[in-house]
């Protein structure tokens, strides 16, 4: 793929006249689109009826737009099979774990696991592959479209004899899984796997066990099914691959990208929550180590669908928002959509062109987005990104794990956002890593809410650890084993608790319960399920004020080999719970000379790079007040709403 900075747009032109393709051409020219993303609906034109192709369509507009200088990203339609597929054919259809089986119509109604779906979607993508990767303007594949974001596990009979294999594969008698699974616990002992069902509704809940694992099977095989994919693709084309995901779809991210290309996604936050974007491009980042990431699609102006829509963006927050990602490393930027749809379930969705052809309110926004990526694109491909010396744990399994038990309603990405905003707002540069990701260059490691540590993972980390690194752990971490049940010989994983010179002795949710802790001078109410800790070797630093706690630590740290392991047992909460939290990241990272940080107000943005004359700083107004602060000779900065500069 040439070095060359994307900006995308989604096209559909199977959905309008022959006659718009010349004024779309233009009007993108004007907007600064380089790349249309195209093909991903169009399954039923593509293939109207069994084993007849008709591509002679998409391959005269990539025509066109390469010699009009856009290049394409070609997308497989798997995600929305043809009615011939699905007609009288309710086996091959997606049913939840409600029983009930979809229909045709929207996408992903079909299931994936389907062998009949799988050897149609093989021969729709070979078909493609050969015809579109002759073709110039090619620049990258997308393999389906969002996958799993409608829909999570598949429960029909397929999915169930699939299901049944992965177990006997994974546990290897039934003997076995009894005895991880603890299936005594009301009678629900097997004898066979055979008698493992799917989690269809049950009078109350199905055993956590089968639950979680049922939600890393359903991982797994749609990763299989992408795979079909790519070695198809990659048997006519040196064209690289990706797929667009989203931090909420029903994925495990750092597996489902291993066997593509590159990673990209899909995020449709208003400017209001520009740090949950932000959090998604440190995401990204980390999940292709060494290449850049792609925004695949956001909202030109504002998202929306016939349910609703949210808050349209303010004037020029694209202008943020694309430097941003650029300066954390993006390769492309994409818009969803070109030309509004005038037909279907997201009419409302903002888009840069109206149904009526004229440009929206977003466009010049977008173009004033494309004219800044223009002037600052000789420096991004010049240099690279820095490797981050906090590293934040992020891991897809451990929300499937919240998602078979939440407990107090958690929801694993909505407390992963707050941790990180609180994060972002110290100022210091940081990533986020799966959880077996390599740790070189980290400083300081947090792993919060990671009720499953993989003994992988673990020995990662002590390994990091001893070599001199700080590591903070919790909450909710090392409290599951694999099989979503609980250790018995301690609360938390023994080797863990071991390393960090701690006994737990309670585990409960303070939330609500008038418990307050101290740490670091500040108290602050204590919340969601908690460890709380006797110490062996570790020096308490965050007491209680309950009497039934009164021995006991809800932070501790130890010494490990060179480094320490801090042990966050509960999440302090509130503003006070905030800045306890920022506090402990600031004495950490004071204490290890951290010092990939500029001193900016709150609500701006600084992402350090590097190139061949030492580390530049990109400092970019992301709250749209604008900012000025001093800076050592650079003296006194300022920078306008949305606006950016670059500094030394």
């Amino acid at each position: 793929m040439k070095d060359i900075l994307r900006v995308l747009a989604a096209y559909y032109p199977e959905l309008w006249p022959a006659g718009n393709i010349g004024d779309d051409i233009r009007l993108m020219r004007d907007a600064g689109i380089n790349t249309v993303r195209m093909g991903e609906f169009a399954w039923a034109d593509m293939e109207p009826s069994p084993g007849v192709f008709n591509l002679d369509f998409f391959s005269e507009v990539m025509v066109k737009l390469h010699d009009n200088g856009i290049d394409t990203v070609f997308c497989t339609p798997s995600a929305t099979p043809p009615v011939w597929l699905s007609h009288n054919h309710p086996e091959r259809l997606f049913m939840g774990t409600d029983g009930i089986r979809m229909m045709h119509g929207a996408r992903q109604h079909f299931c994936n696991n389907n062998p009949f779906f799988r050897k149609r979607s093989r021969i729709v993508v070979g078909a493609i592959a050969k015809k579109i990767s002759k073709l110039p303007g090619l620049v990258a594949w997308q393999i389906d479209n969002e996958m799993k974001s409608h829909v999570s596990e598949c429960c029909c009979e397929e999915c169930g004899r699939q299901w049944r294999q992965w177990l006997k594969n994974r546990y290897g008698s039934i003997k076995e899984l009894n005895k991880l699974w603890g299936t005594s616990l009301w009678s629900q002992k097997y004898s066979s796997f055979s008698q493992v069902p799917v989690p269809l509704k049950t009078p109350f809940a199905h055993n956590p066990s089968l639950q979680t694992n049922y939600r890393i099977f359903s991982r797994e095989k749609i990763a299989e099914f992408q795979d079909e994919q790519v070695e198809i693709i990659r048997k006519y084309s040196k064209a690289p691959i990706t797929h667009n995901s989203n931090v909420r779809h029903y994925l495990n991210h750092a597996e489902h990208y291993r066997n593509l290309d590159f990673a990209s996604f899909d995020a449709y936050y208003d400017s209001d929550n520009y740090s949950k974007m932000l959090m998604d491009y440190d995401i990204w980042r980390n999940l292709k180590n060494g290449r850049k990431f792609w925004v695949m699609e956001t909202g030109p102006s504002h998202s929306g669908c016939i349910f609703g829509y949210p808050k349209l963006h303010k004037k020029s927050y694209l202008n943020a928002e694309l430097t941003a990602a650029f300066a954390l490393g993006a390769g492309g930027f994409g818009y969803w959509l070109w030309r509004q749809q005038r037909t279907g379930p997201e009419m409302p969705h903002g888009a840069i062109i109206s149904s009526w052809g004229e440009p929206t309110i977003g466009f010049d926004d977008v173009k004033q987005a494309g004219g800044s990526l223009e002037k600052i694109a000789p420096l991004l491909t010049s240099s690279e990104n820095v490797n981050a010396e906090i590293k934040i744990t992020y891991s897809d399994i451990a929300r499937a794990f919240f998602l078979t038990e939440p407990l107090e309603g958690i929801d694993y990405i909505d407390k992963m956002q707050e941790l990180y905003k609180s994060v972002l707002e110290t100022g210091f540069h940081r990533d986020l890593v799966p959880e077996n990701a390599d740790l070189k260059g980290c400083r300081l490691l947090l792993t919060p809410y990671l009720p499953h540590i993989a003994d992988e993972s673990l020995e990662k980390a002590l390994s990091f650890v001893k070599d001199g690194g700080t590591w903070i752990v919790g909450p909710l971490s090392g409290c599951r084993t694999a099989d979503h049940a609980l250790y018995t010989e301690s609360a938390l994983h023994p080797e863990l608790e071991k390393a960090a010179g701690v006994k737990t002795v309670f585990t409960f949710s303070p939330t609500n319960n008038d418990i307050s802790g101290t740490a670091f001078g500040l108290a602050a109410p204590l919340s969601i399920w908690s460890s709380f800790f006797r110490t062996t070797t570790a020096k308490p630093l965050g007491t209680t004020n309950d009497s039934r706690l009164a021995d006991l630590a809800f932070l501790t740290e130890n010494k490990y080999g060179r480094g320490r392991i801090v042990m966050l047992g509960s999440m302090p909460s509130g503003d006070q719970g905030k800045l306890m939290l920022k506090k402990m990241i600031g004495h950490y990272a004071a204490d290890l000379r951290i010092s990939q940080k500029l001193d900016l107000p709150q609500g701006n943005l600084a992402v350090p790079r590097k190139n061949k004359d030492g580390i530049f700083w990109f400092v970019i107004n992301m709250d749209g007040k604008g900012c000025s602060f001093k800076y050592g000779k650079s003296g006194h900065v300022k920078i306008e709403p949305y606006g950016f500069r670059i500094i030394k």
